[in-house]
């Protein structure tokens, strides 16, 4: 009998629940997948728009608390700050001094980069070299750069030597940790398979490990510049890049001595700028043409 139900009304549909029925006319307004996105919404999706925000806030709050406070001798506006920066730039030793910094930068931090290339490679192809990095990293990592300046200042005098032997060692250490890290962290079926392909030693760390393990590397790099900058502006704090010319911690450190208080934030804020030219474009080039092309990080 039931069979004969079923046959005898073929054109009859299931039932219909109109709650659980979309139209196509009300597709644009079932959730926010299918919803398109505002003029606002679009813009905040963009990383530069968001960080030009965040800069923005803190500019107004700059000014704001400069001029509550109305003391430019000990906290200048932003303003006056960036009326020094120019007049430092166009007519001062501003742009000098940052080039004697990053000309010093450099060379430190490719002698640190080769050293703990250097260093990570012995480290993975024995176990002597791990024993040797484990136990300098262990000993050298937390002591201070800065604190290594009065030694640097007596073996290499008052020059570029020492503050390229400090800036080595406040790469180094950084850059070699987070590259073994990332050496360490490949697993055994990947390096197996690189061996059955005939890799190894310098052949199987640069085919092998530094594409699997560069997001550690690329941190490391990240931390060692931070490092490398920081300890370059203090160092310079003490001494000039050159016995003939100063750096831009020179720089900063003259004009507090002469109460040019917006000199000194105009310096601080080029220590800022150069920072974020660093991050968020050399080093953001590097991750997009890597990691994220990869698709090892998202």
């Amino acid at each position: 009998m039931a069979e004969l139900a079923i046959h005898s009304r073929p054109d009859q549909s299931p039932p219909v629940r109109p709650e659980r029925v979309i139209t196509l006319d009300a597709l644009g307004a079932v959730g926010d997948a299918a919803r398109p996105l505002g003029p606002i919404e679009r813009l905040a999706n963009i990383t530069l728009v968001r960080r030009l925000v965040v800069l923005a806030v803190l500019a107004v709050l700059w000014e704001a608390f400069a001029r509550y406070t109305a003391n430019p001798l000990l906290f200048p506006s932003l303003s006056e700050t960036l009326a020094a920066f120019w007049d430092a730039t166009a007519r001062g030793p501003l742009i000098d001094r940052t080039l004697n910094s990053l000309s010093v930068l450099a060379m430190g931090y490719g002698v640190g980069l080769v050293a703990a290339a250097v260093f990570t490679t012995l480290a993975v192809s024995t176990r002597a070299g791990t024993d040797l990095l484990s136990t300098l990293t262990a000993m050298f990592n937390p002591l201070p750069a800065i604190a290594l300046l009065p030694l640097a200042l007596l073996w290499f005098g008052l020059g570029a030597k020492s503050l390229v032997f400090v800036i080595v060692h406040s790469v180094l250490w950084a850059v070699a940790l987070n590259t073994h890290s990332g050496f360490t962290s490949v697993s055994p079926t990947l390096r197996m398979a690189g061996q059955n392909c005939g890799l190894k030693g310098l052949s199987f760390v640069m085919l092998l490990l530094v594409p699997a393990a560069f997001p550690s590397i690329l941190t490391g790099l990240k931390i060692g510049w931070a490092f490398a900058w920081r300890t370059l502006i203090a160092a310079e704090l003490v001494f000039g890049a050159s016995s003939r010319s100063g750096g831009l911690g020179w720089f900063i450190f003259e004009n507090r001595n002469e109460l040019e208080t917006p000199s000194v934030f105009a310096g601080l804020l080029t220590v800022i700028l150069i920072g974020l030219v660093v991050e968020s474009v050399i080093f953001r080039t590097i991750e997009n043409m890597t990691v994220r092309r990869w698709g090892m990080q998202s």
